[in-house]
């Protein structure tokens, strides 16, 4: 099994060695991860995050766009709402709560792209990985029905907080916007959880929701105008089946193809170019 020494501390000047030892990669399909009730518990917590996800920042979306609506606010609607800044801290914000609160039980992914990166890395078995995905999927769906049920008078006016390409740009241009996006977030998410780091730095694990919440707010900032920033298929595909308008079903390769892309991307790049895992996992696997 590969080893690697870390300096762990300084004292009197002199570094002390730290011997750590990466985890074995996941299995391909763990069948007997499906007798256990911790696998169903983490899909359970990664259902109601994802719905409490898109609750919380679809209904943002169609508020701010209630607010500052000419027809609704004429005096001032223009400097009404919480504006796309505003927008951009309720989805890394809520990134940030939900993970704190769900790592220590299915790892807070509360996103596809997230648990599809982490399973090319080897990180989550193919099994967990689809029960994941499968589960975000239908809490997305199942928020945004909570949004439209509470705002249904509006709701549609505002365009269900579904993801669209914007006028003015390229398919191309959209797809690329996810693709960076995407691999801002997933390569956030490596760093922060990478075991190295946590073996080394303590504070590590405590800090994580924070960069990762950081990162959806910062890639918000810069896509909404293009995009509305997906880098998460199950928030497009929930918002996409509520709204369940042709402008946002034509788009939505996009918002999966680009964030896929963008997460094999991170994962390739963070195991094989920054931890070297190729020379990693032929060590293991010779010593296994």
């Amino acid at each position: 099994m590969a080893k690697d020494i870390e300096a762990s501390g300084a004292v009197g000047g002199e570094f002390s060695a730290k011997d750590y030892t990466d985890p074995p990669p996941a299995p391909l399909i763990d069948v007997e991860e499906l007798t256990k009730w911790s696998l169903y518990r983490a899909v359970i917590a990664e259902f109601i995050a994802t719905l409490l996800f898109l609750y919380m920042t679809v209904a943002t979306v169609i508020g701010y766009k209630h607010q500052s609506d000419p027809a609704v606010n004429a005096t001032d609607g223009a400097c009404s709402g919480v504006g796309i800044l505003g927008i951009a801290w309720a989805f890394g914000g809520m990134i940030f709560i939900l993970v704190y609160c769900t790592a220590g039980i299915s790892g807070g992914h509360i996103n596809p792209a997230v648990t599809f990166g982490l399973f090319l890395a080897r990180k989550v078995s193919l099994t967990r990985a689809v029960l994941y995905m499968i589960a975000q999927c239908l809490g997305a769906i199942c928020g945004v029905g909570l949004v439209k049920g509470f705002q249904s008078s509006y709701y549609e006016r505002y365009g269900g907080g579904a993801n669209e390409l914007s006028s003015g740009y390229s398919k191309g241009t959209g797809l690329g916007a996810e693709i960076i996006g995407t691999f801002v977030l997933v390569y956030t998410v490596f760093s922060a959880t990478d075991p190295k780091r946590n073996a080394r730095d303590s504070h590590v694990p405590v800090l994580a929701p924070l960069p990762i919440g950081f990162a959806v707010f910062m890639v918000h900032l810069a896509t909404i105008p293009i995009t509305g920033t997906g880098i998460n298929p199950a928030r497009s595909l929930g918002a996409a089946v509520i709204y369940n308008q042709d402008k946002a079903w034509d788009d939505q390769w996009i918002f999966w193809v680009g964030p896929l892309v963008g997460a094999a991307i991170a994962a390739a790049y963070h195991q094989y170019v920054l931890r070297a895992s190729v020379a990693k996992l032929v060590s293991y696997r010779s010593n296994a």
